[in-house]
């Protein structure tokens, strides 16, 4: 009989790749467990140098090269096989090298704008960025270096990728998002959340906390588990 898959899920890295790994590799000695495939929801930040950094839409205290470029030189591997969406901290350059997903650095891959992959007879199927209504409906316009206006549109959920989704037939296992699904605070303590964060408050009453197409995505994809991050 087969050993059942232990997986890891993350929410935004922030380029902390080594403190995570760090972290897995000590769960794992505590709870005599391997850990086979670690899941991130976004916010990778596969960083190579500091040019990337030029390319990256985000708060300045985000914008910090951390320690992915080791893993991108080969100085170090990734002791778990790693698999990532983007979210709306990335650097646009690279991101947009795999916009139909590939590997980042050895044993470290990028899902693309969506799609599907396997791992051990797991089927995961993944979304990339977030949601604005203004730019849902257009092409990818964005053209390189990325230092403009396209730094923050290159993120925003396009219409193709939910259409690429929505042609799933068979079931889905996982399926990793950056972004919430729209309204998945109700099924959820609300009240605690907005404890925690009371600026969620008014985009809670007026419907908008999340991602519609994700909602959409939710409701007719019907994976066994959906994970996303973004909201911390």
């Amino acid at each position: 009989m087969s050993r059942k898959l232990t997986i890891a899920i993350e929410g935004c890295c922030h380029g902390q790749l080594d403190d995570i790994y760090r972290h897995l590799q000590q769960q794992q000695q505590r709870l005599d467990k391997t850990v086979d495939l670690l899941v991130i929801c976004g916010d990778f930040q596969a960083v190579r140098n500091v040019t990337d950094l030029e390319t990256m839409s985000c708060p300045n205290k985000y914008k910090q090269v951390g320690g992915f470029y080791r893993y991108y030189t080969g100085e170090r591997k990734a002791p778990i096989p790693t698999i990532f969406v983007g979210g709306n901290h990335e650097a646009s350059n690279h991101m947009r090298e795999l916009y139909y997903g590939g590997w980042v650095a050895p044993n470290i891959y990028y899902m693309g704008g969506s799609g599907v992959v396997k791992f051990g007879g797991l089927r995961i199927g993944g979304i990339t960025g977030i949601f604005k209504d203004y730019d849902y409906a257009k092409g990818h316009y964005e053209t390189p270096p990325f230092r403009g206006p396209g730094r923050a549109s290159m993120h925003h959920v396009r219409s193709y990728e939910a259409f690429k989704m929505l042609q799933i037939r068979r079931p889905l296992d996982i399926v990793v998002s950056h972004d919430w699904p729209q309204f998945i605070e109700r099924y959820g303590n609300t009240a605690e959340l907005l404890r925690k964060k009371p600026f969620f408050e008014a985009e809670v009453n007026r419907g908008e906390l999340g991602s519609p197409v994700n909602a959409m995505l939710l409701e007719r994809l019907r994976p066994a588990w959906w994970f996303s991050a973004h909201m911390h």
